[in-house]
């Protein structure tokens, strides 16, 4: 999907735990360079707080950290690195949806990320949750959150160059190149 002068997208998606932000991570620095790290993770408390941390320590010191719960594809434009590493759709969409962005803004906004992604000249790589695995949720907050998540990631795969599922720590290639 890539042609002349477009960025290279690539797509990685898996449930919890699955290893997904590792892979990820080992793809933005194979490709290269300095990297920009996109975090969506906003600390609601302390155990989040820990994680954020966590993932913090576990990357190269050389990135460049933007923290950004809502407005990422601004953040994907100014990034002056060669490769971006957005972690992740999942709680940018839950951000979005909790400050009150309708389904359609949601959609909307994703349309503009691809389009920002496409237009840079680099690697964007998006990481997300596969949410649609599992039971129907109960309440009708989760299940529009699992929706709209769907959607969200059936368009970022449907643009991305490359696409992986990661399951057990394992990359299963569901579109393009092997890694």
């Amino acid at each position: 999907m890539s042609g002349a002068g477009s960025g290279r997208v690539v797509f990685v998606t898996g449930g919890a735990r699955s290893g997904k932000s590792s892979f990820a991570e080992r793809l933005a620095s194979q490709a290269g360079g300095p990297v920009t790290y996109l975090a969506t993770a906003q600390p609601f408390d302390d155990e989040m707080q820990g994680r954020i941390d966590r993932h913090a320590q576990d990357r190269p010191s050389g990135w460049v950290t933007v923290e950004e719960p809502l407005q990422v594809s601004a953040a994907v434009r100014a990034a002056s690195t060669p490769t971006v590493l957005l972690d992740c759709l999942s709680l940018w969409v839950s951000n979005a949806m909790l400050t009150g962005w309708t389904d359609h803004a949601v959609l909307d906004a994703t349309t503009e990320l691809l389009s920002v992604a496409r237009a840079r000249a680099g690697l964007t790589v998006l990481v997300t949750n596969e949410v649609g695995s599992g039971i129907v949720p109960v309440g009708a907050l989760a299940r529009r959150y699992r929706d709209v998540l769907g959607w969200v990631n059936q368009r970022a795969a449907a643009a991305s160059d490359d696409a992986y599922l990661i399951a057990s720590g394992l990359p299963l290639i569901l579109k393009g190149n092997t890694p």
